[in-house]
């Protein structure tokens, strides 16, 4: 007998803030349309803080340079068209924020990226596309920070195995 062994879906989050307000996504999802952190999957070869700020240029045409670690989070979701049921593993970061790249073109699926206030993000939670936007961004609030060492990645990560 086979069995399957259960892997979550590693992703990153970036929680961007400037003035008291969070830079967030708007995107087109099987839901309809929702508000998430700037976030997306790891890649092969990519330590987190590294997807971190890939992933917050992609989707909101700014830098983002992580200097903390707020959290590490575990989510799980049905998708609605396809019955998929998946379990995120999410590294939320705060950082600085830099500035935008005009004419990036963001990733497909991302409608525009939008400045909220705590208040609004809270008042817009039928919304969000994930329960950890809310979590992640209270963490934040509540001073949650943790070196970026804590989360080590080995040198291995970076090159092909031996075979």
């Amino acid at each position: 007998m086979t069995k399957t062994r259960w892997k979550p879906s590693v992703t990153v989050a970036a929680l961007m803030e400037r003035d008291g307000k969070f830079l967030l996504v708007e995107e087109h999802t099987d839901s309809g349309l929702k508000l998430n952190n700037p976030a997306g999957h790891l890649e092969v070869g990519e330590a987190p803080a590294e997807g971190c700020a890939r992933e917050a240029l992609e989707e909101t045409a700014h830098h983002f340079e992580p200097t903390g670690l707020v959290g590490i989070y575990l989510s799980r979701f049905r998708k609605s068209r396809t019955g998929e049921d998946i379990t995120y593993l999410r590294f939320a970061f705060c950082g600085r924020v830099g500035d935008e790249v005009p004419g990036l073109a963001l990733d497909e699926g991302i409608v525009r990226a939008v400045w909220m206030s705590p208040d609004e993000i809270r008042a817009s939670v039928e919304r969000h596309r994930s329960p950890l936007l809310l979590r992640c961004l209270e963490d934040y609030l509540a001073g949650r920070r943790y070196p970026l060492d804590m989360v080590y990645a080995d040198v291995s990560l970076f090159s092909e195995p031996p075979f």
